[in-house]
């Protein structure tokens, strides 16, 4: 049994270790860009050596392709798994907040993630990742505001879905990017505007 486990938990430090070789590059992206990104600046951020990293990405490409994984497919699963019936259900300000929340939360923990997908370098890869992750969370959302509003067509549901994602998506970075206090003001502005936008069709 016991040697049945070492690969288990060998597999576990290495998943380990790319989390943190990830967390490492987003740091470094957050402070001089993908563009200016070297992978010995990983390593180093990382607290490993060049030659460690390579075991685990071989290419600035690699570690990018690992973000891309975090960014897209991580994040279309925990929406899929958010929105569940109940959140569905609860009361459009305590829903608005929570989403909103949990959006802040996110790009406070990985403020690479607008760098990326919503920055002024982002190339066609990147571009494509973020509307095919948008474009499923949009899909999820109406979903949702569907089960609020079970007489109204679905696709209505997605315009409207479509419409309050995009209000998210034009606040968020500029939130990313302004002072603390700034940011928490337009985090406020951004749930008045949805509420005010969702509440006359799906309001209680």
């Amino acid at each position: 049994m016991a040697a049945a486990q070492r690969p288990v938990r060998r597999q576990a430090r290495g998943l380990k270790r790319m989390a943190e070789i990830l967390d490492a590059a987003e740091l470094v992206i957050t402070e001089v860009g993908y563009a200016e990104m070297t992978t010995n600046a990983v390593a180093a951020k990382a607290g490993m050596s060049p030659g460690s990293l390579y075991q685990y990405f071989r290419s600035k490409d690699e570690i990018l392709d690992g973000l891309l994984t975090r960014f897209t497919d991580d994040r279309r699963r925990y929406w899929d798994d958010w929105l569940t019936d109940d959140r569905a259900r609860m009361p459009l300000p305590q829903f608005v907040d929570q989403v909103i929340d949990e959006v802040t939360a996110f790009k406070g923990d990985h403020p690479a993630y607008w760098t990326l997908l919503h920055g002024s370098t982002t190339g066609d890869r990147l571009t494509t990742a973020s509307e095919q992750l948008h474009s499923h969370i949009a899909e999820g959302f109406a979903v949702a505001l569907a089960r609020r509003a079970p007489d109204l067509p679905i696709e209505r549901c997605r315009v409207v879905a479509t419409l309050a994602l995009a209000m998210v998506k034009a606040v968020m970075p500029l939130a990313a990017a302004a002072p603390a206090a700034l940011a928490s003001e337009l985090i406020i502005e951004l749930k008045v505007m949805l509420l005010g936008y969702l509440t006359p069709t799906f309001g209680d």
